[in-house]
């Protein structure tokens, strides 16, 4: 199975050729994918270099002339280093792009901590009007950035090298609902839903899926929770814990409940090792996933 970004590199090279209102900036990551792109379209791939600031800046710029931009590195070169030009060039000014990120939190642990975004997401939820996508499989991330790109707003699609073993249909922005159940609800983010589906088998709980995390899917999350007098809710994440507990709590305001945030811890691991270790470390893995959900909605 070729990964999400290799999807991306296929899927972004076809619409450079099938719509000319659509650019590519890169800065240096990914370039070697998009040759035959860059040799047809040498006036929309742009290659800036290692100049992330820049990377930002030139796809707002081609937004102001009614460019679609695709704006593509790694996740902690294209959110978290040119974070000013992310909130002024395309924020303040009024225009939309489509940010492409990889790496994620933890794809890449010989990189090291500057290769490493758990914080995105969260970043990004200081900004108004962004939508973020999080697909679980390499079929969802192509369905997922023909849809951005068909808009004009301002979208981030975060790519990972973890994936579901297969890819769910992508019909809207909304939750999907893969299992039911009344003990309470798990909603799994992208790449997590396997890991979830194994730590729930068995257990009384209903599972929600999301590849669209904002706008947050409150109205399915209180369908989800059905009549009951309370709801227990647990969110897991595969960027930094908690990120999406506020948007949660907002959702069941009018409701008692409780919520369990479960994604990346903040302390950073300085022993690298690989994306598996990642995942047992912080907890994202099956086994661990079930003691902690288990414990908290007691099922």
């Amino acid at each position: 199975m070729d990964t999400m970004r290799d999807r991306f590199i296929a899927t972004t090279t076809r619409l450079l050729d099938e719509d000319p209102r659509i650019a590519l900036v890169l800065a240096e990551i990914s370039r070697d994918g998009f040759g035959r792109a860059e040799r047809a379209h040498p006036h929309r791939v742009i290659n800036v270099g290692i100049r992330e600031q820049l990377l930002i800046g030139a796809g707002a710029g081609m937004a102001l002339t009614g460019v679609r931009p695709i704006m593509h590195t790694f996740a902690s070169f294209l959110v978290e280093r040119p974070f000013e030009q992310v909130k002024l060039d395309l924020g303040h000014q009024g225009v939309g792009g489509v940010l492409v990120s990889a790496g994620a939190s933890y794809d890449w642990p010989a990189g090291g901590f500057t290769h490493m975004s758990p914080g995105d997401v969260a970043l990004l939820d200081t900004l108004d009007d962004w939508t973020v996508h999080v697909p679980g499989h390499p079929d969802e991330a192509e369905a997922l950035l023909r849809r951005a790109v068909a808009g004009d707003g301002r979208v981030y699609v975060r790519l990972s090298l973890q994936s579901n073993s297969t890819g769910r249909p992508v019909t809207g922005p909304g939750f999907s609902t893969v299992r039911t159940g009344t003990g309470g609800v798990v909603i799994a983010v992208g790449p997590m839903l396997d890991n979830v589906l194994d730590a729930t088998e068995g257990l009384d709980a209903t599972v929600l899926y999301a590849t669209t995390v904002r706008p947050f899917d409150a109205a399915g999350l209180r369908r989800a929770a059905g009549t009951h007098s309370a709801a227990d809710v647990v969110i897991v994440e595969p960027y930094l814990a908690g990120t999406s507990t506020t948007v949660t709590n907002d959702a069941l305001a009018d409701l008692p409940h409780r919520v369990l945030g479960l994604g990346v811890g903040r302390g950073e691991l300085r022993r690298y090792g690989q994306m598996p270790d990642h995942l047992v470390a912080h907890g994202l893995d099956a086994q661990s996933l079930r003691q902690r959900i288990s414990g908290f909605l007691h099922v």
